[in-house]
C-alpha cells in the first residue's frame, strides 16, 4: 500500500498568524489546529505534532498513546509558562500500514475518505454544538450557524488526561483520504469538498484547490489540508510521498494516471469513456462561470450548469445570503434557476452585486 501526499496551509484572510500545523512523515500524517493566541496556538500545535513524530520514530506506543503523551506535554508546558496559559490544540492523525489506516482524533479538525464516488466523514467533532445535535437539542442545519459552533469540549493540553477517538479503517486502491482543520470545513461544504476531490487529478492539486476555495468563501480561519491518495503501485524513480517539488508532483501524476487506467480496465469500457469525457472537458468547464441557486440562495458557480453521466460539471465558489425568490421575479434574472452564465468570476460577482442593489432599491420603495 503506497500513499501519495499533497498538502497546503494558509493563514486565511482574517487571522494575522497561522496557528495550524501539519505533519507529513510517512507513514504518519497529521493536522493540528492550535488555540490560545498566536504564540500559544503555535506552540501547542507544533509541540503536539513533534511529540507524536518523535515517539513514532522511536517505535514507542500506539498512535493513541502517542497522542495522549502529546496532551500531557502540552498541558505541562502551559502550566510552566504563564504566557502559554490556556493553550491547546486539536489533533487528527493517521498511521498507514499494510492493514489500512489507524486514526487518532481529538477536537474539531476532521478526516474524510472519498471512495467510489462517496465522501464519508471518519471523525466526530468534539464541539458543544455537535454534542447538542447528538442529544437532539438542535439540528445539523442549525449547528452550521450556531453562535457556539466553534466551542470545543475536548482538546489537547486543556486537562492532564484526554480521551482519544481511535478507529481502524481498511484501505482500497484508489481511496483518497483528507485530513483538515476547521478552517476548511467552516467555509466549504462537504458537497463542495467532494466535487473538488473528484475533479482533481493529483492530491497536491486537490489540497491547493480546497484551500483556495476556503479563502474565496471568506477565509475567516487558518486553513490546512492534507490529501492522501492510496495506491497499490510502487512510486516511480524520484517520486516522493511528501509532495515536494515539480518532479515529485509529475511522478505522482503518473502514478495517478496509471491507477485510473487500472480502474477503467476493471470497470470496463463504459468507465473509460466517462473518464476520457471528464478529463477532455475539464479545462473548458473550469473556465466557465454562472450565477445560480444553492439551497434557496443565490450562489456563484464555477463550471457549467449541467450533469454528464451522473457527474456534476460545476461547484459553488461563492455562497451568498440573497434569497433566490427575491430576484427571480425580475425579468433580467428569471432564468436564475437554470443558471445565468458569465464570462468570468468577476462578472458573475457583478451580477450578484446588481441583485443586491435591486433588493436594496425595492426595500427603499414606500409601501
Amino acid at each position: 500500500m503506497k500513499i501519495e501526499a499533497g498538502f497546503a496551509t494558509d493563514v486565511g484572510r482574517v487571522r494575522e498568524g497561522n496557528e495550524d500545523a501539519y505533519l507529513v512523515e510517512p507513514p504518519l500524517y497529521a493536522v493540528a489546529d492550535g488555540m490560545g493566541g498566536h504564540r500559544g496556538g503555535d506552540v501547542a500545535s507544533q509541540l503536539a505534532l513533534a511529540t507524536i513524530e518523535d515517539l513514532s520514530k522511536q517505535g514507542k506506543g500506539t498512535l493513541g498513546e502517542q497522542v495522549r503523551e502529546a496532551n500531557r506535554l502540552v498541558f505541562e508546558r502551559a502550566a510552566e509558562d504563564r504566557r502559554l496559559t490556556g493553550m491547546g490544540t486539536t489533533l487528527t492523525a493517521t498511521m498507514i500500514s499494510a492493514e489500512g489506516a489507524h486514526l487518532a482524533h481529538v477536537g474539531d479538525s476532521r478526516a474524510y475518505m472519498l471512495r467510489a464516488g462517496a465522501l464519508r466523514r471518519l471523525t466526530e467533532d468534539h464541539t458543544l454544538v455537535s454534542r447538542m445535535v447528538r442529544a437532539g437539542e438542535i439540528t445539523e442545519k442549525e449547528a452550521e450557524h450556531h453562535p457556539h459552533r466553534n466551542v470545543l469540549v475536548r482538546a489537547l493540553g486543556i486537562e492532564p488526561d484526554v480521551d482519544v477517538d481511535e478507529e481502524a479503517i481498511g484501505l482500497l486502491d484508489g481511496d483518497r483520504l483528507v485530513l483538515c482543520s476547521d478552517g476548511l470545513t467552516g467555509m466549504v461544504s462537504e458537497e463542495q469538498i467532494q466535487a473538488i476531490l473528484e475533479a482533481s487529478t493529483t492530491p497536491q492539486e486537490a489540497a491547493d484547490r480546497l484551500v483556495r476555495t476556503a479563502n474565496r468563501a471568506g477565509g475567516v480561519d487558518n486553513i490546512t489540508v492534507l490529501v492522501l491518495d492510496v495506491s497499490e503501485a510502487e512510486p516511480g524513480p524520484g517520486a516522493s510521498t511528501e509532495g515536494g517539488g515539480s518532479a515529485a508532483r509529475a511522478a505522482r501524476a503518473g502514478v495517478d494516471r496509471s491507477t485510473m487506467l487500472r480502474w477503467a480496465a476493471r470497470a470496463g469500457v463504459g468507465l473509460a469513456v466517462v473518464l476520457a469525457l471528464l478529463f477532455g472537458v475539464r479545462a473548458f468547464v473550469e473556465s466557465q462561470w454562472y450565477v445560480g441557486i444553492d439551497q434557496g440562495s443565490v450562489a456563484v458557480y464555477q463550471g457549467i450548469p449541467a450533469e454528464v453521466l451522473g457527474f456534476q460539471l460545476s461547484h459553488v465558489e461563492v455562497q451568498t445570503t440573497i434569497p433566490a425568490a427575491d430576484v427571480t421575479g425580475n425579468p433580467l434574472w428569471s432564468n436564475l434557476p437554470n443558471g445565468l452564465t458569465a464570462p468570468s468570476r468577476e462578472e458573475a460577482l457583478q451580477i450578484v452585486e446588481e441583485m443586491r442593489r435591486f433588493i436594496a432599491a425595492a426595500e427603499e420603495q414606500p409601501t
